[in-house]
């Protein structure tokens, strides 16, 4: 009783941190005269979500990390592909609120497909369906979560399409990449239902909402 009491309160102070964090976040960037200080606190804000999402951890890490890894490894490939090349997602470049970079790609984007393949698949695991349709929605929530980021990340600073405009060809590579991941995601077991994971998800949904209107 008392292992289940500290898990709880655990699990509430991650998502009380989170909360925080990114209420200061939305509020900083809305206001004009923090906006730029506060956006360069963006890799930050990542790391801080993803150390919830290891925290908040109760089953074997060994399947998780593995996942992790190759989001990471995966993620880093493809946006260099992407930059370099224009044949994923199509012709983009990164700004500067990312944080340090590895031939024009920040490290942070492989930490940050980490986190959203981690926090799609623990929405949609409690459902009682196969892998393949669990992959398939969560690789659509994926998608649905960059289309609330795109626009903000233009007005960040995080990246740009040098068309000026966001290609659907954009979406589709999102998805496509998103998929296998989430299959290997389930294939492995490494998905969880968490609570840390699903609070995580509607705070980070809730902040691009938020910034997208305002």
């Amino acid at each position: 009783m008392i292992a289940r009491k500290n898990i709880a309160s655990k699990v509430n102070l991650l998502i009380l941190l989170l909360v925080i964090f990114y209420t200061v976040g939305t509020v900083g960037i809305l206001t004009p005269d923090y906006r730029d200080t506060m956006l360069k606190f963006s890799p930050m804000n990542l790391m801080i979500s993803f150390a919830a999402l290891l925290l908040a951890r109760k089953k074997d890490f060994r399947p998780f990390l593995f996942i992790l890894a190759l989001c990471f490894l995966v993620g880093m490939i493809v946006e260099l592909i992407g930059t370099k090349t224009g044949l994923l997602f199509g012709n983009y470049a990164y700004g500067s609120n990312l944080g340090p970079k590895f031939m024009g790609v920040p490290w942070m984007i492989g930490i940050n497909w980490g986190i959203l393949v981690v926090c799609s698949a623990a929405a949609v695991n409690p459902l009682k369906t196969n892998l393949f349709t669990k992959a398939l929605l969560a690789a659509l929530i994926m998608t649905g979560l960059d289309v609330l980021l795109e626009p903000v990340a233009i007005e960040s600073d995080f990246w740009s399409w040098k068309s000026g405009t966001i290609p659907i060809y954009n979406y589709i590579c999102w998805f496509a990449i998103a998929f296998p991941l989430q299959w290997i995601n389930f294939k492995v077991k490494a998905v969880e239902s968490n609570k840390v994971a699903n609070g995580l998800l509607i705070i980070m949904t809730l902040f691009f909402l938020i910034l997208n209107i305002f």
